[in-house]
């Protein structure tokens, strides 16, 4: 292994893969003005042409990408609008700063919501729109369609998380259940000109699934929801208004939400600045200068948890048996999201902590192994922590402390597991979000 502690190589690696994803630099990377012109991608706008410009937005990147807008624009910048999970803000000149909870919506978010709506009233085809989107902009934006109440949304909600749903799966039903979500701002901003600028939380980086896909003609139908419903066997767990709603939207009683092509979105362009590759990729570099091969294995990884995990551990020890598919030292990256399908009164965790509970077990005993999952937004399910660390020692070093690991596992307490052990990763708030980075890193 490379003359150094593995796990300070594991932080450097992470930070090198967040620096690679940090909102603002990528903003400013992606839209850059010489006077009246705005380029973006390979289009350039004549700003002389728009009376007034204005940004709106939802996620946990919003604080960073407001502030760099506002760089970017200065004086032109008319007024401006972004919510952002609890903690996540930050002080901007002219785009006001709103909070909300995540992941399971309050009034707040309604409030914000409405205020986002109440922006976009009067705008034009001489109005320019900046939509600043990323992960959380689904939970934190929240417009109820007509019949449904903040409680209905929230149970919804709630049931979603707990079944296993990912979260394709979960914002089509949200779309369905919202005036915002689904193409619902870019009706809402027509005829005015909008531009997203999009940080993808998402696997694949599908813009109708990113926030939810305000400003993108929406791929899921009544159809699919009521597919959700049967899947997970939600229907009689359901609020009664959801219920109402979605035998009503598969009865042809109510439209389904706006498809691409419609007028509504003649005027749209959606752009993804930031993505789970490009920090995958980083991370790449970063193990390479740090001595190791490294490989990436995908950024789409999705699936049950611990069953990811079992794969990740199994080629550690494929590496250790035969040198494949590479040999030590090297640092194994992926990246995407899993999910955990929880139990009737499961512990206190994430996804991430449970990766490396679940990794564990199967690498218990092995020499020179380190495991890192971590989500890149700082935070991993609805504790402090973004993710943790294991070892081969972590379940010998666990049990001397009188903590059985399967016991852990069963209950989902991941991080009653680590917390004890000093093995929880704590970074705080990053203000970015590209899903999870994970890495098997392991010594010659």
């Amino acid at each position: 292994m490379p003359a150094s502690d593995p796990r300070s190589h594991a932080r450097a690696i992470l930070e090198a893969a967040l620096a690679a994803v940090d909102p603002a630099l990528a903003l400013k990377t992606a839209l850059r003005r010489e006077g009246d012109l705005l380029r973006l991608g390979g289009e350039v706008l004549d700003l002389a042409g728009f009376d007034r410009i204005i940004a709106v937005g939802a996620g946990k990147a919003g604080a960073p990408m407001a502030q760099a807008l506002e760089e970017v624009l200065g004086e032109r910048l008319t007024a401006g609008r972004v919510v952002v999970k609890d903690g996540h803000a930050a002080p901007t000149r002219v785009v006001e700063m709103l909070e909300a909870s995540h992941p399971v919506p309050d009034r707040r978010g309604v409030e914000a919501g409405a205020k986002l709506a109440e922006l976009l009233a009067g705008a034009d085809e001489h109005t320019l729109i900046l939509c600043l989107l990323s992960g959380g902009g689904s939970a934190l934006m929240v417009a109820p369609a007509p019949g449904i109440s903040l409680n209905d949304k929230q149970r919804a909600t709630s049931l979603l998380l707990a079944c296993g749903a990912d979260i394709a799966e979960i914002n089509a039903v949200r779309k369905h259940l919202s005036t915002v979500k689904g193409g619902g701002l870019a009706r809402l901003a027509s005829p005015a000109r909008v531009i997203s600028l999009i940080v993808s939380d998402v696997v694949g980086d599908r813009l109708d699934v990113i926030a939810s896909g305000p400003t993108v003609g929406d791929g899921s139908t009544w159809a699919q929801v009521g597919d959700i419903f049967d899947r997970y066997g939600l229907w009689e767990k359901l609020p009664i208004p959801v219920r109402e709603r979605a035998r009503a939207g598969l009865a042809g009683q109510l439209p389904d939400t706006p498809k691409p092509g419609e007028q509504w979105f003649a005027r749209v362009s959606n752009l993804v600045i930031a993505s789970n590759r490009q920090a995958l990729t980083a991370a790449s570099e970063k193990a390479r200068g740090l001595g190791y091969r490294p490989l990436i294995l995908s950024s789409t990884i999705e699936g049950e948890t611990r069953e990811v995990a079992r794969v990740h551990a199994a080629l550690a020890q494929e590496v250790r048996a035969s040198g494949h598919p590479l040999a030590a030292p090297c640092c194994l990256i992926s990246g995407g999201e899993t999910t955990v399908t929880l139990g009737e009164r499961p512990g206190k965790g994430g996804r991430n902590q449970e990766f490396a509970l679940a990794a564990a077990l199967d690498i218990a005993g092995l020499e020179g192994v380190l495991v890192v999952s971590a989500g890149s937004d700082g935070t991993d399910g609805p504790t402090d922590a973004a993710g943790a660390w294991a070892d081969g020692q972590t379940v010998a070093r666990a049990a001397s402390r009188g903590l059985k690991a399967r016991d852990f596992l069963a209950r989902h307490d991941a991080y009653g597991f680590f917390a004890p052990l000093g093995d929880l990763i704590i970074t705080g708030p990053t203000r970015t979000n590209v899903m999870d980075v994970r890495l098997v890193l392991l010594g010659g």
